[in-house]
């Protein structure tokens, strides 16, 4: 069976017109397609992210983003998705799935030239993942400390910072948060969400103002919890408006 580089160099030189002989004319490089994911959830009062150990060469034992490469005639998010589910065990799609970028360094991969693309994804809650495929193991794990000492492989650590960024952007102004949350939730796990994102405390009555002020963008369901202790609190679904206006930015940092 031909490998992704093989297959991609025999696509390549159908689609440029190559000789009788299938040869790629000299100017072309044969590149593979990869798939990646940031998966993002809230865990133990902890934004964290899944990763798995990879059992293969190059990098085996070092710890990276669950991924892999397309196969002919896959959407790319189609694979994402199978590759999640094939290496973690996670084989439900995640509540908020979004194209993140698309890497393609030349040496970014020492097995020939592969171009991955990036998907950014955020899911309440999961249950433990469970090694497959060519993963050794899979864990979440704090974003603080993804990739221990060694750090990730390939250039996941970037790509994951870039999720990161993407994450923490996008919850200022879209309903994308909510994602985090299961079906029903308070106004106060929803803040939680927020400060675990942006690493920031948020003032509770601003909060509940600014995201029950928007209209449709989060919609009573006439039931009440005590989970969170002390009186008790009115649930929320997600509703149907997708942008939260005005903005609701980041905390400046403050200086030492």
């Amino acid at each position: 069976m031909p490998s992704p580089l093989e297959s991609s160099a025999a696509t390549t030189a159908h689609a440029n017109g190559g000789g009788a002989a299938g040869r790629l004319p000299p100017d072309v490089v044969p590149v593979a397609l990869s798939v990646d994911l940031v998966l993002l959830t809230v865990r133990e009062e902890q934004l964290q992210v899944l990763l798995v150990r990879r059992g293969i060469e190059p990098y085996r034992d070092r710890w990276a983003l669950p991924g892999g490469f397309v196969r002919p005639g896959e959407d790319l998010a189609e694979a994402a998705v199978r590759e999640l589910a094939e290496e973690t065990g996670l084989r439900h799609p995640p509540a908020h799935l979004e194209q993140l970028a698309t890497y393609g360094a030349p040496d970014r991969d020492p097995r020939g030239r592969v171009v991955t693309v990036a998907f950014l994804a955020l899911a309440p809650q999961s249950r433990t993942p469970i090694a497959g495929t060519d993963a050794a193991a899979s864990r979440w794990e704090p974003v603080s400390t993804a990739g221990g000492g060694s750090g990730l492989a390939f250039d996941h650590a970037a790509i994951l910072a870039d999720g990161l960024e993407r994450a923490r952007a996008k919850i200022e102004y879209s309903a994308v948060a909510t994602a985090f949350c299961e079906g029903e939730f308070t106004v106060a796990e929803l803040r939680r969400i927020y400060e675990l994102v942006w690493s920031s405390r948020l003032d509770p009555r601003n909060f509940h103002r600014k995201v029950t002020g928007t209209a449709d963008f989060l919609v009573p369901t006439g039931r009440f919890t005590t989970r969170d202790g002390g009186r008790p609190a009115e649930l929320y679904r997600r509703g149907d408006a997708t942008v939260l206006h005005p903005a609701m930015l980041r905390p400046v940092p403050r200086l030492p």
